[in-house]
């Protein structure tokens, strides 16, 4: 007599798919989930709130009058989140920055010199800069922190890049206003919250007052340069500059997820989000051109032959195929348009020159002072390149006072912070760049490659407030994305390095490449990669 044998299929155990929980059932009779499910399926909406309300929400703090003083605001909230929950580990060359931070608030200390061709003043009265100075590199600090240590489900490298790729789409719309509506600006009601005094004083009306441009003569007449929503027309170059890779890291490497239309309907959508960002970046060439911005220019070049190079020398030569057609389109929209005309009478009137290099050379004078923590503050001339008056004329509007540390990062931390500061703020960036030198991926590339821009910007672009966030976030993708590649099956990696990490989408041609690693009989498929980047061609 024979018995039968009972088998018992194996449990097929699916993969969790992350955003189910966020689609309700709608089957008639369903239940309704419970308020604590509620809130355990909208992970995306509350978590990580602060940086996404912050950047997301820019053109609105913009237009409430709030502007940079939204960082500190939102910095609050970061801040009591880092306390509740510290950071578990973070990267050794941050040592460097909070070094830079100390001989900031030491510098305090010679608020009372005053070198020889500057304006004498009283330290009190310096205070309210240093204060302000502090308090925006403190909540960068505060910013960079955070979005360093939030866990890749609270803060999706994907939503990251987006909200970069974003304030690049704002920044082009700021700058077609600034081009086509320069005399465009209104009282904010921040603005109408301040006594007169304040609202009258310059610094305060460059925070407050929301502009389309500013309206400056350097043709030879007065013409509006773009810079909403930065303030200034440099700031509104340099966070161009910073984003654009982001953007073309989102518009071109970013794929969307496959669970959630069929594979045509998801070509369909890769392919017009990649045209319409073509768009943008044509339409782009107006306010870049118009803006009159000598260091956007080079910027924008740099940063193109820093990334053709690093992909030239991975063998990725379609890269400059690329850089090639891109120059030609470029030069065709200069040729055929009163672009090129624009940009021929920028470079033949350089008005600012003189100015830039009497302010520069103020600075390398005035680090003797106080070689070692430098001055803490700004200083105005005695004069300036012009004459020796200490007002400007209505003959002479550039006569009289300047600024000193005004014209770019590089001079304001030697004046401000002396050699000391200088070598911990270079050493920071120049250690993140070595560290992550090898990181060919495309957050690899964008991060890189702002890092680069944010150093050579140094000579004539001021970078606190915004520029230093772009800077800051930029260094954040970098450092999640070299820990994401090191978890198998994770990471945002190059082909190369990522086949010597993580297993391929395709279980057949990974079993053909790696044996030892053939899956169990009943062993469920490990599902699509989870790295949400492609790689370019």
């Amino acid at each position: 007599m024979s018995t039968a044998r009972t088998t018992t299929a194996p449990t097929q155990h699916h993969p969790l798919r992350t955003d189910a929980a966020s689609r309700p059932d709608s089957r008639p009779g369903a239940a309704r989930p419970r308020p604590g499910a509620l809130r355990a399926a909208l992970p995306r909406l509350t978590a990580a709130w602060p940086l996404t309300w912050l950047l997301g929400g820019y053109p609105i703090w913009w237009a409430l009058g709030l502007g940079v003083l939204i960082f500190p605001l939102l910095a609050l909230p970061m801040a009591v989140a880092l306390l509740r929950r510290p950071p578990r580990r973070l990267p050794p060359e941050l040592l460097l920055w909070f070094g830079f931070l100390a001989t900031a608030v030491v510098g305090i200390a010679a608020l009372g010199i005053d070198p020889v061709g500057t304006i004498a003043g009283d330290p009190v009265g310096r205070l309210p800069g240093v204060a302000f100075r502090l308090v925006e590199y403190g909540s960068l600090t505060v910013l960079l922190l955070y979005a360093l240590s939030r866990s890749e489900r609270e803060l999706p490298q994907r939503r990251l890049v987006a909200l970069l790729a974003w304030l690049f789409v704002l920044t082009v719309a700021g700058g077609l206003l600034g081009t086509f509506a320069g005399h465009l600006q209104f009282t904010s009601p921040v603005e109408l919250l301040l006594p007169a005094h304040l609202r009258h004083n310059n610094f305060v009306a460059s925070l407050v007052h929301p502009a389309a441009a500013q309206l400056m003569d350097v043709l030879g007449y007065q013409a509006p340069r773009p810079a909403a929503p930065w303030g200034y027309t440099n700031t509104w170059g340099n966070n161009l500059a910073l984003s654009i890779g982001w953007f073309v890291v989102a518009a071109f490497a970013l794929r969307g997820r496959r669970g959630d239309a069929p594979d045509a309907t998801h070509r369909a959508t890769g392919t017009g989000r990649r045209l319409a960002a073509f768009a943008v970046l044509v339409v782009a060439v107006v306010p870049v051109v118009t803006s009159l911005n000598r260091g956007l220019w080079i910027d924008l070049a740099l940063l193109a032959g820093y990334l053709t190079l690093r992909l030239a020398l991975r063998g990725r030569l379609l890269a400059l195929g690329a850089a090639v057609a891109g120059a030609a389109v470029l030069g065709v929209l200069l040729l055929a348009t009163p672009l090129g005309g624009v940009v021929h009478g920028r470079l033949e009137n350089g008005k600012s020159n003189n100015v830039r290099m009497f302010v520069t050379e103020k600075a390398v004078d005035g680090v003797v002072a106080s070689p070692l923590i430098g001055l803490g503050s700004t200083r105005n001339t005695q004069g300036s390149d012009q004459s020796i008056a200490v007002g400007g004329t209505p003959d002479c509007q550039r006569c009289g006072g300047h600024t000193i540390g005004g014209n770019g990062q590089l001079w304001q931390v030697l004046y401000l912070h002396g050699g000391l500061g200088t070598l911990l703020y270079l050493g920071f960036f120049g250690a993140i760049l070595w560290r992550h030198r090898r990181d060919a991926s495309p957050i690899g590339l964008a991060g890189s490659g702002a890092i680069v821009v944010s150093l050579a910007s140094m000579f004539y672009y001021n970078a606190l407030v915004t520029p230093l966030a772009f800077t800051f976030l930029s260094y954040a993708l970098l450092w999640r994305n070299a820990g994401a590649r090191a978890l198998p099956g994770h990471g945002l990696g190059d082909p190369d390095e990522r086949d010597r990490r993580c297993p391929p989408d395709s279980d057949r041609r990974h079993r053909r490449r790696h044996p030892e690693r053939r899956r169990p009989a009943g062993t469920p498929s490990p599902g699509p990669h989870p790295n949400p980047v492609e790689e370019p061609a």
